[in-house]
């Protein structure tokens, strides 16, 4: 499988001066072409992409199956869960919170025991030594920002989080599968928001488990509270419509969206991966900042920015395909091959 993914990745990049050069409706349909070849060389069922320019969405696509057992194809309003990348929003939450000075970054994070770890180390997912700054993604140890939401917004973390979706208009996510993470009956009267939760989840992706010859078996999701990590279910348009909040700056000034794309320097002035909730590197002399998500179980998402062409490719599997073989957890998201898919053309 490896090989057949680095021929077509290899075959992007040696045709992308050529895509780049034709009409955009060529392009488009030759990055479709690619992302479809990755989707099955890597055994994921279902996959919806998206990318995201300055203005609105500029291309969609979905292709496989959400429910193989019942043949029901993917769409591009398919709910998933998105795992790890949930952790986009709570950053946006959070340096909300810090913009409107009712929450200190460099305040502990958890003033009743924790790692002492002050809300800054967790959002760049690293901890402070007498050497400097080390860096190791651990989505566990988000979980005390879901109290600093709380005591910041005066609402519960997931009330808060709801308040965000609902403002962005995100009507196809639901914060988390069971129903805990809801609004309680007395902040939904008539039940219109529960009601719409329920009929998001009646249509949401099958999670799979892939082996080794690409065959698919149906699974469950292992995460269904929702989390600083995890539990958010979502779609590309969704997601797509939180992006462009972000970068049009209706969530954030851009002088702290331009902190939190800023990675911290660690021991010995070593510039570390990870800013304030996303990744941050460099492809060709520009930088990308990127978040993924994945569980064994049956899931995984990217999202990936290039700030100065203004784009971001969304992508959402129900199987760990997109993530779970490459190690993205070390910083580097050109050894995804549906990274460097979108890299090669877009970004060249």
């Amino acid at each position: 499988m490896r090989r057949s993914l680095i021929l077509i990745t290899t075959a992007v990049s040696l045709s992308a001066t050529v895509f780049v050069h034709a009409a955009d409706d060529l392009v488009l349909s030759r990055f479709s072409d690619f992302l479809d070849a990755l989707r099955e060389q890597s055994g994921i069922p279902g996959l919806a992409a998206t990318i995201v320019s300055t203005n609105d969405i500029m291309w969609e696509h979905a292709n496989g199956l959400r429910d193989v057992e019942r043949n029901l194809p993917v769409r591009t309003d398919t709910p998933f869960q998105i795992d790890g990348s949930a952790q986009l929003l709570v950053a946006a939450q959070v340096l909300r919170c810090a913009e409107e000075g009712r929450l200190l970054l460099d305040g502990r994070a958890n003033s009743n025991g924790g790692d002492g770890a002050t809300v800054r180390q967790l959002l760049t997912h690293t901890t402070s030594a007498a050497d400097g700054l080390h860096f190791s993604y651990r989505l566990d140890r988000l979980a005390p920002l879901a109290p600093a939401i709380a005591t910041c917004t005066g609402d519960t973390f997931s009330g808060a989080m709801i308040s965000m979706l609902e403002r962005f208009n995100m009507t196809d996510s639901v914060p988390g599968s069971d129903g805990t993470s809801w609004l309680p009956a007395s902040a939904d009267p008539g039940g219109g928001v529960a009601q719409r939760y329920s009929s998001v989840l009646g249509r949401v992706a099958t999670p799979y488990t892939v082996d080794d010859k690409s065959k698919p078996t149906p699974s469950r999701y292992s995460a269904t509270t929702l989390t600083p990590s995890s539990g958010l279910i979502s779609t590309v348009r969704d997601l797509a419509k939180f992006d462009l909040a972000i970068r049009r700056g209706v969530q954030l000034r851009a002088e702290t969206l331009a902190l939190a794309w800023s990675a911290p320097n660690g021991a010995g002035g070593q510039r570390l991966p990870h800013g304030m909730g996303w990744f941050v590197q460099s492809y060709n002399g520009e930088p990308i900042v990127w978040q993924f998500g994945v569980s064994d179980s049956g899931s995984s998402s990217m999202i990936l920015t290039a700030p100065f062409r203004g784009l971001t490719l969304i992508l959402l599997a129900n199987s760990s395909g997109l993530a779970r073989p490459f190690s993205l957890e070390a910083g580097d998201v050109t050894v995804s091959p549906f990274a460097r898919l979108f890299l090669g053309i877009f970004v060249r």
